[in-house]
C-alpha cells in the first residue's frame, strides 16, 4: 500500500535549519519548501515506521513548533488491485 502525507511543520526560525537537517535524515521524510521556519514536509510509510508514527516523531525535533497534516494519499499498488476479491 502507497501512504502519503503532505505536512506543514512551524519551526522557530533559527532552528529551521538543524529541523530540516532532521526531517530529511528521517527515512520516509523529505523537505520540499521552506521560508523563514514554515517547512513543507512530505512522509511516506517505511517498511518499519508508519507515516503517522514520524509525523508524531517530528513534533520532539528541537525547535519544532506544531506539525498540520495538510494532504494525505493512500492507495493500493497495481498488483494488489488486479488480485480477485475475496467472496
Amino acid at each position: 500500500m502507497l501512504n502519503i502525507c503532505g505536512c506543514l511543520v512551524h519551526a522557530l526560525p533559527e532552528k529551521a535549519d538543524s529541523v530540516i537537517k532532521a526531517i530529511n535524515a528521517t527515512e520516509g521524510g523529505e523537505v520540499h519548501a521552506h521560508e523563514n521556519g514554515k517547512i513543507v514536509v512530505t512522509v511516506e510509510d517505511t517498511e518499519t515506521q508508519r507515516a503517522s508514527e514520524q509525523i508524531m516523531d517530528m513534533h520532539q525535533i528541537p525547535g519544532v513548533i506544531t506539525v498540520t497534516l495538510t494532504y494525505h494519499h493512500f492507495e493500493t499498488p497495481e498488483s494488489d488491485k488486479t488480485a480477485a476479491p475475496a467472496l
